[in-house]
């Protein structure tokens, strides 16, 4: 399997310069569990955030609540209080887990690494947004 580049080593100044609005995919705070979920560490992600902020680029937030992987309050926690830091952060998108890619993995003839796993219940998902909301965050 080919291992992706990550854009923000190689981006240069002039890419959000150029750019409207960034997706900041915060899969975790926790960096075993960020790198279980991406393959990366979660290094490069971070300090590309921070030099979205210097740069005073917009930024979405995306955190996706993965029930057993994303659902501890250390990790909502942490992703909140470095995206309310940043000062460039617009909005946070708390995306529940849906089992929708389920299908394309069986398609593909491959395992699904997340195969049963629940969607998180409506109240977890409002309970993450508050935690993002206590960082003086914009969560829907």
């Amino acid at each position: 399997m080919r291992r992706r580049r990550l854009l923000p080593r190689r981006a240069t100044d002039a890419l959000p310069r150029d750019t409207d609005l960034v997706l900041l995919g915060i899969k975790s705070w926790d960096p075993e569990t960020y790198r279980k979920l991406t393959g990366p560490p979660l290094k490069p992600p971070l300090d590309f955030a921070r030099r979205l902020a210097e740069l005073g680029q917009d930024a979405h937030v995306r955190f996706v609540l993965v029930p057993g992987l994303t659902d501890d309050p250390t990790d909502a926690e942490g992703v909140a209080a470095f995206g309310g830091g940043l000062g460039n952060v617009s909005r946070v998108d708390v995306l529940p887990f849906r089992k929708l890619g389920e299908a394309k993995w069986q398609a593909l003839g491959m395992p699904s690494t997340l195969h049963g796993t629940p969607s998180p219940a409506p109240e977890q998902v409002a309970a993450v947004r508050e935690v993002f909301r206590s960082h003086g965050l914009h969560a829907v």
